[in-house]
């Protein structure tokens, strides 16, 4: 039966099935035991399984990624919450030079399965300091698994998975603006492996990829193109390494065209990467180039009009459907 609760709720629930599981699975970080988490995915943790398991660290990313990263190698399953991905720039030497690299320093002889979460991307008038989308920075490590959910359920049975299964360091990114979003989730335990795209609405006429918040523009210009008569099959990647391509190659097969909406800055991108694999191993399936849009080639600004501009939009996406469709230039 399912219920329906906020996202954080389901993170919160992943984490203290997964506590409840194993007691070598322990959360540390920023403000996530006596205030309950920063944007309180760990409410009520602390109560439950006390200091030693939830643990508030100092403001030092770095410090406290190195102690996750040494807990991890000795045997344990942390979880390391960063207030934000922005700040997680500081503990970089640790996730790739340490975390993403041991397996194969050591000879596949010690491995890191330790889950980095925290917010990501753009949350609005924050400044350009706090509004960066980090997805394509660690996909382009080896030795990384990134996940990027957009939805209540994704996002409790990909934290699951990554807690429990996963022996490689995991990415797992959110956003500041979803925390509050709903939808349903099982009462039932279930997992999510990692790797693995899904198909949130079905189509003929376009392919339309997408994770993380930016879905609801995907999902939003569908249903703008559906009152037009317009079929658009919406992809969400869920995971963006290991990236599941070939759900997206069977639906540009059906569809014969592909528009990509992210939240990333172009250059090097998650696009980038999947508009390579699907015209090398698609080409003869396509009927128009393949399209994207992302957000600007900039710093994102403080002032709202400026932030509306840079970000990816409905209208916006619609118009490059239709141009993919040969219906406007």
């Amino acid at each position: 039966m399912a219920r329906i609760i906020a996202f954080r709720e389901a993170l919160r629930e992943a984490m203290v099935e997964e506590f409840r599981r194993d007691d070598r699975v322990f959360l540390m970080g920023e403000e996530v035991a006596e205030y309950n988490g920063a944007y309180k995915v760990s409410q009520g943790m602390l109560d439950e399984f006390g200091p030693k398991r939830v643990i508030d660290t100092p403001i030092s990313e770095l410090g406290f990624a190195a102690i996750g990263v040494g807990a991890a190698q000795d045997g344990l399953r942390p979880i390391v919450e960063f207030m934000t991905w922005n700040f997680a720039v500081l503990a970089l030497d640790q996730i790739l030079n340490t975390a993403s690299k041991m397996l194969a320093m050591s000879g596949g002889q010690l491995s890191c399965p330790i889950v980095f979460r925290g917010p990501n991307g753009s949350a609005g008038q924050l400044g350009a300091q706090h509004s960066t989308a980090f997805e394509s920075y660690y996909a382009n490590i080896p030795g990384l698994k990134v996940v990027s959910p957009s939805n209540p359920y994704d996002a409790k049975g990909l934290l699951k998975q990554s807690i429990r299964f996963e022996e490689d360091p995991v990415i797992f990114m959110e956003s500041e603006v979803m925390y509050g979003d709903k939808g349903e989730v099982p009462e039932e335990e279930y997992y999510i492996p990692l790797g693995k795209a899904d198909v949130k609405k079905p189509g003929t006429d376009v392919t339309i990829v997408s994770f993380n918040k930016m879905m609801k523009v995907a999902l939003g210009a569908a249903a703008e193109l559906e009152k037009e008569g317009i079929s658009a099959e919406v992809i969400d990647l869920r995971t963006i390494r290991p990236l599941d391509w070939v759900t997206v190659l069977e639906s540009v097969k059906k569809t014969n065209r592909l528009v990509i909406v992210e939240e990333q800055w172009p250059f090097a991108s998650i696009s980038s990467e999947l508009s390579y694999r699907i015209q090398k191993e698609g080409f003869d399936y396509l009927d128009a180039p393949i399209r994207r849009i992302t957000a600007a080639d900039a710093p994102l600004h403080y002032a709202p009009n400026l932030v509306a501009a840079a970000l990816p939009d409905v209208p916006r996406t619609v118009k490059l459907v239709k141009e993919v469709l040969y219906l406007q230039k």
